[in-house]
């Protein structure tokens, strides 16, 4: 019997579920799986989750006491969210997931270093190693930064919103565990700016993007893992079998499982060793420097942290309005 394209897929990427559906991973059953807010606050408005949510509410009021403010139970919550569907999703999987800090504190180091540690603080608290936890942050050089003392106290990191060489290059000198590219998100910037209603997959700006992520990184022996994100077709994900991951939507990780054919590996490390690739350094100059040079990695990082910043208020007011339901 021929097989899928998502079993092939899967021997030679390990395949990661993009989604906090849980009904959605236990479908696909995927070795690690990412969250972000977008994803959090939509699965925190199904009502099949709605119980995760408010176990949540009462735990944080719980916790806060009788006394404390609907504000301050909201805001508890809040911050225990996703580390909640975290657990869930790692009583799923065998392998790790993703927990991203709070999008408000990507230009913080400080605050980024805090909000990991407790992150991390919470799932030990549930009896969860930090092996199989990722610390999911925004790429920026203070992020990169953050993520470097994370590392070295043995919390794993996982750079996301990630567009260009330069972040990646910061992400590995400093010892990152894994990154995020982005690939369909840097595909939509291309569309819009050159008014192209398509690219053909192997020429798609984002999987180009990732391709010379990899091959820079197998050249030069890096440990950091690459996981390609954000895809908006299979195509983009074909070019990339052979990816350390990738992290892919339940709606794609179903087209591919639904259909049959060849599917090469396209990512080699041994073709990436005999690539002639300049090595290069990456300081906070020369990060600035190449970021502002990139207009599509300056737009997409600052789009990114927009949005996710948007999503964390609309799940604040979400926690808000259930909690009133809750105790009215």
């Amino acid at each position: 019997m021929a097989k899928t394209l998502l079993e092939q897929l899967r021997e030679m990427t390990v395949v990661v579920a993009d989604t906090g559906d849980i009904q959605a991973i236990e479908t696909f059953k995927p070795r690690d799986a990412t969250t972000n807010p977008s994803l959090i606050t939509a699965a925190a408005q199904m009502p099949q989750y709605q119980s995760i949510v408010d176990d949540t509410l009462k735990g944080a009021r719980a916790s806060l006491g009788a006394a404390a403010s609907a504000t301050e139970v909201a805001s508890l919550a809040f911050e225990r969210l996703a580390v909640s569907f975290g657990l869930k999703i790692l009583e799923i999987i065998p392998g790790r997931v993703s927990t991203e800090v709070d999008a408000r504190l990507s230009f913080d180091i400080n605050a980024t270093i805090a909000k990991g540690r407790e992150i991390i603080a919470q799932y030990k608290e549930n009896g969860i190693s930090p092996e199989r936890v990722l610390i999911k942050i925004a790429a920026t050089w203070e992020g990169i930064q953050a993520a470097a003392v994370l590392e070295k106290e043995g919390i794993h990191c996982n750079l996301t919103l990630l567009f260009g060489l330069h972040q990646a290059i910061a992400c590995a000198e400093n010892g990152i565990t894994l990154i995020s590219p982005f690939v369909g998100r840097i595909l939509d910037w291309y569309k819009k700016d050159s008014g192209r209603d398509s690219y053909a997959p192997a020429e798609d700006p984002g999987v180009l993007s990732v391709t010379e992520i990899y091959n820079y990184y197998k050249k030069f022996a890096y440990n950091t893992e690459v996981m390609g994100a954000s895809f908006r077709n299979i195509g983009e994900i074909t070019e990339l079998a052979g990816s350390d991951l990738l992290t892919i939507a339940p709606s794609l990780l179903a087209e591919l499982q639904a259909a049959e054919g060849e599917l090469p590996r396209k990512l080699d490390p041994a073709k990436a060793a005999n690539l002639d690739i300049e090595k290069l350094s990456i300081d906070k100059n020369t990060f600035d420097r190449m970021h502002g040079l990139n207009r599509m990695a300056t737009e997409k990082l600052a789009e990114g942290i927009d949005g996710f910043t948007k999503a964390l208020i609309t799940l604040e007011e979400l926690l808000a309005a259930r909690l009133a339901t809750l105790e009215g």
